[in-house]
């Protein structure tokens, strides 16, 4: 590193200024619930975890979703590559589609640990507010993948 240059050193593909960023999003359709997101942004790599959680029961905890690896193929980059590492059937499809949508919008690869469950939102976890899910979580991840990429 040269002298005089105000650039901080990355350590294990980590800035210092960066640390995992832990957001809660409510769906404009059920306000009562929201997907609680902890994201972490390396210089190579996205680690998503995300849940769900109700204003109004309480919940000891969310079993654990499924986790999914997924990285870019370079000889084909419109289709990323995805493996599961531990799959729970009721999510790995939700959370292998952010998985892949994230790598193609970044290019890094992508830990994705998802235990969503809308069952309990308004229309009892339908198709337009799974893709309301899906859009606001990708919106999210996109919006503080990009923050970070600026600083």
């Amino acid at each position: 590193m040269a002298t005089g240059t105000n650039d901080k050193p990355v350590v294990n593909g980590e800035k210092n200024s960066q640390k995992p960023v832990e957001l809660a999003i409510a769906l404009p359709h059920s306000p009562a619930t929201r997907i609680n997101i902890h994201l972490t942004i390396l210089a190579t790599t996205i680690m998503l975890f995300m849940t769900t959680s109700d204003l109004g029961t309480s919940q000891d905890g969310t079993a654990m979703g499924s986790l999914v690896y997924a990285m870019p193929d370079r000889y084909n980059p419109t289709q990323p590559m995805s493996t599961p590492i531990y799959s729970l059937p009721a999510s790995l499809d939700f959370t292998t589609r952010i998985a892949k949508v994230l790598v193609r919008r970044t290019q890094k690869l992508c830990y994705v640990g998802g235990s969503v469950n809308l069952s309990n939102a308004a229309n009892g976890g339908s198709v337009e507010e799974e893709m309301e899910a899906f859009r606001a979580i990708i919106d999210v991840v996109a919006a503080e993948t990009n923050k970070a990429a600026s600083v």
